[in-house]
C-alpha cells in the first residue's frame, strides 16, 4: 500500500487529536479540528458508541503511525525491534521512532512538519557526520551531528526556516545551533522527554494479543 496522499486534516479529526500535521496551520483559528470537531465522513456528527478495547488500540497504533509519518510494515519492523531490546517496549519503540532522521530535522526547526521535514530530506538538502543522506528513515545515533548543505543554506526556503528556529525551543537531547543550522545527539530520548500524544502500552497490547 502507498502512502497516505489525501487530506492530512482528516487523519487529525479521526483521531479527534491534534497531531500537527499541517505545520502551522494547527496552531490557528484554520485547523479543520477547530472547525469540525467531529469523525469525517458523512455521518460523523452522529457516531455515536463506547469503543471496544481492540478499538481503543487499534486506534492508538494509527495515531502513532499517523503522527510519525510510517507506514504499517515500517511500524511493525520499528515493534518488533523495540520488543528485541532491553528495557520497556513502549519507551524503546518511541525512542526508535524520535531518532528518524526526518523527526530530527523537525525537532531541529527545520521543517514546519514532518511531512515537509521528509521532504526535504528527500532532496538531499541535510548531511549526517558531514556525508550527504536522503533516508529519512535513517535512525541517528548519540554523537551524530545533522546540517544543512552548504548550497542549500542560501535558499529562501532555509533563510526562512533558519529564522524559524531561532524561535523555538529544541528537546533535551538535541543541541541545536541555529546559526549554522546544525544539531547534534546528546542522547537518546527518554520517554518524559516525548511529547508524542501517544499511549504506548496499548500498542504493546495489541501486538501482543
Amino acid at each position: 500500500m502507498g502512502r497516505y496522499t489525501g487530506s492530512v486534516c482528516r487523519l487529525c479529526r479521526r483521531e479527534a487529536e491534534k497531531l500537527y500535521l499541517k505545520g502551522e496551520r494547527c496552531y490557528s483559528e484554520k485547523c479543520s479540528l477547530e472547525k469540525k470537531p467531529y469523525i469525517p465522513g458523512q455521518h460523523g456528527k452522529s457516531r455515536r458508541g463506547k469503543p471496544t478495547e481492540y478499538g481503543l488500540q487499534l486506534r492508538e497504533k494509527q495515531k502513532a503511525k499517523r503522527f510519525y509519518g510510517v507506514q504499517e510494515r515500517q511500524f511493525r519492523n520499528y515493534f518488533e525491534k523495540a520488543d528485541r531490546q532491553a528495557g520497556v517496549t513502549g519507551d524503546n519503540l518511541l525512542t526508535m521512532l524520535e531518532r528518524r532522521l526526518d523527526n530530527v530535522v523537525y525537532r531541529m526547526g527545520l521543517g514546519s512538519s514532518r511531512k515537509e521535514a521528509r521532504q526535504l530530506v528527500n532532496h538531499g538538502h541535510f548531511l549526517v557526520n558531514g556525508r550527504k543522506v536522503n533516508i529519512p528513515s535513517m535512525l541517528v545515533k548519540v554523537g551524530d551531528t545533522i546540517s544543512v548543505r552548504e548550497k542549500s543554506k542560501e535558499s529562501p526556503k532555509f533563510k526562512e526556516l533558519q529564522a524559524q528556529a531561532a524561535y523555538r525551543t529544541p528537546p533535551e537531547w538535541l543541541e541545536i545551533n541555529a546559526e549554522t543550522l546544525t544539531g547534534r545527539v546528546i542522547a537518546y530520548p527518554k520517554r518524559e522527554q516525548i511529547d508524542a500524544p501517544i499511549d504506548e502500552h496499548l500498542i504493546v497490547e495489541l501486538y501482543s494479543r
